[in-house]
């Protein structure tokens, strides 16, 4: 696994972990509706963990229902996984944070293309902070 997707991978993991202390999924008395999205960003996680093909797609519908049906959680999830799944998800995202992504983007692949290493969380760090 590379650094790229660990670090995918754990922003998932922390976004899901936020979300559940969160109403409603934190109420007892969840609604099916609720309990089912936090269902499919489990199986999200899982699926990208694994690398499977269909969470790229799955991951677009997830955060575009996020946003949806939970504006006010949107916060709890990180940009990077915006970008990541790509598609509608762009439309939730700045100009500013869409430009840098791609810079972030054109930085890994220069390295790739160089065989050279490539610090992701540094460069990211760098470009956005």
């Amino acid at each position: 696994m590379t650094d790229f997707h660990t670090y995918h991978l754990n922003l998932m993991k922390l976004a899901y972990n936020n979300l559940i202390k969160q109403p409603p999924f934190n109420d007892p008395a969840i609604k099916a509706d609720d309990a089912e999205f936090l269902e499919q960003f489990e199986a999200l996680a899982k699926g990208f963990e694994k690398n499977e093909t269909w969470a790229f797609e799955e991951g677009q519908q997830i955060l575009s229902r996020l946003v949806r049906a939970y504006p006010h959680l949107v916060h709890l999830v990180a940009r990077d996984l915006f970008w990541l799944f790509g598609g509608e998800c762009l439309h939730h995202m700045a100009d500013e944070e869409l430009e840098r992504f791609a810079e972030l983007d054109e930085a890994r692949a220069e390295a790739e293309r160089k065989g050279e290493p490539f610090d992701y969380l540094s460069e990211r760090t760098r470009l956005f902070n």
